[in-house]
């Protein structure tokens, strides 16, 4: 494991509205992830389907990439070390599932363009939303991952998660027992699910594991017809909001502070008064 951070340590999150061209979706992350490497951040996150935000998911098998080779894939790694940025990128459509399905990848690349580590989704969007024409099953052309995933990074240990796993605290509670100081949420979420549950799930992830939570969004109007909430937002260990985007593209960052996060944790330690063994399941 290397050193932790003994000072502050940037990190940013890029909002996209992502559309159906992945050359011009590419376009747009350059630009920002340049942006948040001008802004001082030694590790920016990349929203969900950053590279595609499909029609139809003919279009997300069109595009879907081996593992570790593929346009998006060599776009990661050569940024990352052009611009000496960490990047956790969002998600990647990744082929190669045994019953042919995709993988909704986050792929984490070092500022020395180097592939550090690959997480894939756990929870699968299968919804329909109350009182709304609006029907999701993810399911139905990607694989759910089976194992959680904590990293060290410039920032500290980070947990990975994307989008639909907000709603699930205990994966967030192994990511803390395994040591993670951070957690990453990118997502696409629904305008309507975001309006109600977004910020409330963020902020719940946060307090509850005293932990610094990095949320880049997908934000407006997309190709396929979807709108997505948008509001990337950066949490710190107590629940505060240090930075906020509502709408549109653009970068938010903020310091996580980790001498400070572990001064809280011994002086509040609710992560110590657990009592894992009354809640094991059968």
């Amino acid at each position: 494991m290397d050193p932790e951070p003994t000072r502050p340590e940037r990190v940013a999150a890029v909002q996209m509205s992502s559309g159906a061209d992945p050359g011009e979706n590419l376009a747009s992350a350059a630009r920002l992830l340049r942006l948040a490497a001008a802004r001082g951040a030694s590790v920016a996150l990349l929203p969900e389907n950053f590279s595609l935000m499909a029609r139809r998911d003919a279009d997300r098998r069109a595009h879907a990439e081996a593992d570790g080779s593929g346009p998006v894939q060599e776009f990661l790694a050569r940024t990352a070390l052009e611009l000496k940025l960490w990047i956790v990128a969002g998600s990647v459509p990744i082929a190669g599932a045994a019953d042919g399905r995709l993988a909704q990848s986050c792929l984490v690349y070092g500022a020395d363009g180097a592939r550090k580590a690959r997480y894939d989704k756990i929870h699968l969007f299968d919804v329909d939303l109350p009182e709304r024409q609006e029907s999701y099953r993810e399911s139905a052309h990607m694989a759910p991952g089976d194992s959680t995933l904590v990293i060290d990074t410039p920032a500290g240990r980070l947990g990975l998660s994307i989008c639909y796993d907000v709603r699930f605290p205990e994966l967030y509670r192994r990511l803390v027992a395994a040591g993670a100081q951070w957690l990453a949420v990118p997502a696409a979420f629904t305008a309507p699910t975001g309006e109600a549950h977004w910020e409330p799930l963020l902020r719940a992830r946060a307090i509850e594991n005293l932990c610094y939570v990095v949320a880049g969004a997908q934000s407006g109007l997309h190709a396929n017809g979807r709108r997505t909430w948008g509001h990337s937002l950066i949490i710190d260990f107590w629940g505060r909001v240090l930075a906020q985007l509502p709408e549109g593209e653009g970068v938010i960052t903020g310091d996580i502070d980790l001498p400070a996060q572990a001064d809280a944790r011994r002086s509040f330690p609710a992560l110590a008064h657990r009592r894992e063994g009354l809640f094991q399941h059968d």
